[in-house]
């Protein structure tokens, strides 16, 4: 017989023992007439709790044996509000236990066992219980390192893991919200323009006597130069660094456009000598006695006559 069939078989042998089942406690429903109308389920409240007491004492009392604690051997230390580990002086405050982190609820255990240690070591030393074992013992963990090993690198994968989970989510939140203010951008400027229309428009009916945004614009430019002026004020001249400099070495640089006007030199008048552009200043004038070269007609004359 193939596979399929037999499973097609159990399954519907499953199914009419559940059948014959639900058939059996609905006639015993029936028969204590607990089976309401419409309804073909019988519908059984929450069981009550029973905390007997003295059952529980009874039954602890039949299997309680009374020995001593060095056939027992057992030692109960919680974990108190501060655990210190006396090897690396470490508190664990109770707060900070995550019992989803693998790692400190391992430290955890290593040190409550190490707490249950340090009491039960002085209390075998009073017994004068030996504690060391012989030289020629051989023991064996219950797992060995190669397996303590893999469940250390087991737990390190799934530490990165959920690292890495929650830096996807911080990365997804942070995308989310760029977007939202991106679409909050969007609106804000699609609003801005769906006024501005409806402001022209009434201006262009005459609801309104003036724009508001271009007297903001209007307004606001002004303000905006006069910012600027004040916080750049014009210089005046080569810096101090550059005039020592000049006055080292030479006038140096760009020769091109050295002797054009400039604003200031436009409006100096101190060089300016009336005398100098009327000639009447004192100067050298040219001899008076000297005499003139004879025109042109008076030579041919004087060599005329000298014929």
């Amino acid at each position: 017989m193939p596979p399929i069939a037999v499973e097609q078989e159990l399954s519907l042998s499953s199914d009419s023992e559940e059948s014959v089942v639900a058939d059996q406690e609905l006639q015993e429903a029936l028969a204590k007439g607990s089976l309401k109308p419409g309804l073909n389920i019988v519908l059984e409240g929450r069981p009550k709790a029973l905390n007997n007491v003295d059952g529980l004492k009874r039954c602890l009392s039949e299997f309680q044996r009374n020995l001593s604690w060095v056939e027992r051997l057992d030692v109960t230390s919680p974990l108190e509000t501060n655990v210190t580990s006396a090897a690396s002086k470490n508190t664990v405050e109770k707060n900070d236990i995550d019992p989803e982190d693998d790692f400190k609820r391992e430290m955890n255990f290593y040190h409550q066992a190490q707490a249950s240690f340090l009491e039960a070591l002085p209390r075998l030393h009073h017994l004068k219980i030996p504690t060391r074992r012989p030289d020629d013992y051989f023991a064996e963990m219950a797992k060995s390192d190669q397996q303590m090993q893999k469940i250390r690198e087991k737990l390190k994968s799934k530490k990165e893991a959920m690292e890495k989970s929650e830096r996807a989510k911080q990365l997804r939140a942070l995308r989310k919200y760029g977007k939202q203010v991106q679409i909050d951008v969007l609106q804000k400027r699609q609003k801005e323009k769906s006024t501005m229309l409806n402001a022209v428009k009434k201006y262009q009916k005459g609801l309104l006597d003036k724009l508001e945004f271009l007297e903001g614009d209007k307004s606001s430019e002004p303000q905006k130069k006069k910012e600027g002026t004040e916080r750049q004020p014009m210089k005046k001249g080569p810096s101090a660094k550059r005039r020592y400099k000049n006055q080292k070495f030479g006038f140096g640089g760009r020769k091109k456009g050295s002797k054009w006007n400039t604003k200031e030199s436009y409006n100096d008048v101190s060089s300016f000598r009336a005398s100098k552009v009327h000639n009447k200043g004192t100067g050298k004038v040219g001899k008076r006695d000297a005499k003139k070269r004879p025109g042109k007609k008076m030579r041919q004359k004087i060599k005329s006559r000298s014929r």
